[in-house]
């Protein structure tokens, strides 16, 4: 995600790589009118709460100047903001979400 950085409302190859990476995982997504940014569920077993997790997947319009091996490919757009670390977190606890879903509350 760092390396593909997509600045706000044009989030579509960010969006599609989320959207494959949950449905590899067999996580539920849902209907949504937005073009980018999608809204997926993991319907527990168990009764009890719902919890609703969210992130920001939007990069700034800013040169990444770091030199790192993993810096933006795109001039001018970079995520100084930590929205990849967001995006990264999230799909990690989808995955353990998912794999526990029988013990969740719905």
């Amino acid at each position: 995600f760092h390396q593909h950085p997509e600045l706000s409302y044009e989030e579509y190859g960010t969006t599609a790589k989320i959207r494959e990476i949950l449905m590899e995982e067999g996580v539920e997504i849902l209907p949504c009118p937005l073009e980018t940014g999608l809204v997926a569920v993991i319907r527990g077993k168990a009764k009890g709460p719902v919890r609703a997790l969210r992130c920001d997947i939007d990069a700034l319009p800013i040169q990444e100047d770091s030199g790192l091996s993993y810096s933006s490919e795109y001039p001018g757009r970079m995520h100084a903001c930590g929205h990849d670390m967001h995006t990264t977190a999230l799909l990690g606890a989808a995955k353990i979400l998912k794999k526990h879903e029988k013990e969740l509350g719905c």
